[in-house]
């Protein structure tokens, strides 16, 4: 392995676990962000037992349980009705067949646990400001040239820099990301200003024809996270952008007064138009290669996107370990990657199609179908997304909690 470090283009999530994964191997690297100063924005994400696995191997598996709400239940409801669909237990039989919880966590609060790590650690180099607009290599580095034309170098560059990836350009070429004609629209509430009967312990969501609801407890009880989705076909991407409550209700008119509550309880709300991209083959060029959302975005309907930026970074760091020719390296870094993250991207479209916003005998056949599976039945179900990682290799049983 050369002595130059590994660039990092990106300084969220993905791009800091990166960071502290080739720590915790020896391995030095630059964290190259555009931002003025090292955050996230948003607010709650969900984590499922596969991400727990990665923090195990990162780290940081002590730090981010302390920050986690670990919540009962994942509940389906039907939002036309107001009846349950069907709910998943996330219990002790859950956490034995997957080896690890399920959490929500606030996305500023796992950042911070990424960022306080590499700050921890000596082979770690953070800087702000520092966009990265290109690259050249030549077959013994890469390097990365920032906005204003300063240059960096290094043994390999990773695009970690989201969905808008400066790196991808060069690297895929395909464009624009893909707009899904979906609104998700947030906001975060006290949690006294949660209706009182549903403070559920339970990442809940409310299915209806084309809109659904989604809320959870946060940052120890003290907020509950409300994300509403609507399927208005917005035809341009849109991020962050601050809307009224009248706005957010027109998507929702046609719910019951259960479920529309909620809607009414939440302030502040801000807009995105959700948008992903198709999967590609590729996402290597000699020493470049790209991780998390540059590589594979996806839609949040399986609430896997930082959940995958954690996996390849397990499956980075283990490869670059490993060792080998930095392209080879890359190369077999891809190749446990591609196929797993293609199935996110393709199924996350499907549920939120055929699950989550469909009317009439279709929503009545999906209720039918759901309501008749027990919680055995949802484990064999989701085994492929949290018994099977496809990291073994990397992430050993020994590594692994109860």
């Amino acid at each position: 392995m050369s002595d130059l470090p590994i660039l990092i283009a990106g300084g969220g999530i993905g791009g800091l676990a990166t960071a502290i994964g080739l720590a915790q191997k020896g391995i030095r690297s630059v964290v190259l962000e555009k931002a003025a100063q090292l955050g996230e924005i948003g607010a709650g994400i969900q984590l499922g037992p596969n991400a727990f696995h990665a923090f195990d191997y990162l780290g940081v598996g002590d730090a981010a349980r302390d920050m986690a709400v670990y919540i009962d239940s994942l509940r389906l409801m039907d939002a036309l009705s107001g009846d349950e669909i069907t709910r998943i237990p996330l219990d002790e039989a859950f956490r034995a067949r997957f080896k690890n919880p399920y959490a929500v966590v606030h996305r500023g609060d796992l950042h911070g646990v990424f960022l306080k790590a590499c700050i921890a650690h000596d082979l770690v180099e953070l800087r702000t400001s520092a966009a990265v607009e290109d690259y050249a290599q030549d077959g013994r580095s890469v390097t990365a040239v920032l906005a204003g034309g300063e240059r960096v170098t290094g043994s390999a560059l990773i695009g970690a820099d989201g969905l808008w990836s400066n790196i991808r350009k060069r690297v895929v070429g395909d464009g624009a990301p893909r707009v899904s004609g979906h609104t998700t629209y947030r906001s975060v509430i006290p949690t006294d200003q949660m209706p009182e009967d549903l403070r559920w312990n339970a990442a809940t969501l409310w299915a209806g024809p084309k809109c659904h609801i989604v809320h959870y407890p946060l940052s120890g009880w003290k907020v509950f996270n409300l994300v509403v989705t609507y399927h208005n076909d917005a035809a341009e991407p849109v991020a962050g952008l601050p809307v009224s409550n009248e706005e957010v209700a027109r998507g929702f008119e046609h719910v019951a007064p259960v479920a529309r509550q909620i809607i009414e309880k939440g302030s502040d709300w801000k807009l995105w138009v959700l948008c992903d991209r198709d999967p590609v083959t590729n996402w290597v060029d000699g020493r470049v290669a790209l991780l998390g959302d540059a590589a594979h975005p996806t839609l949040q309907y399986f609430a896997q996107g930082a959940c995958m930026a954690l996996e390849d970074a397990v499956a980075l760091s283990h490869e670059m370990a490993t060792g080998g020719a930095v392209e080879v390296v890359l190369e077999r870094y891809q190749a446990m990657r591609k196929l797993r993250t293609a199935r996110i991207q393709l199924q996350s479209r499907e549920i939120g199609q055929h699950v989550y916003h469909p009317a009439g005998a279709h929503a009545e056949l999906r209720n039918a179908v759901m309501k008749a599976k027990t919680p055995d039945d949802w484990y064999d179900t989701i085994d492929w997304l949290y018994g099977s990682t496809g990291l073994e290799g990397a992430v050993s049983a020994e590594t692994r909690r109860g």
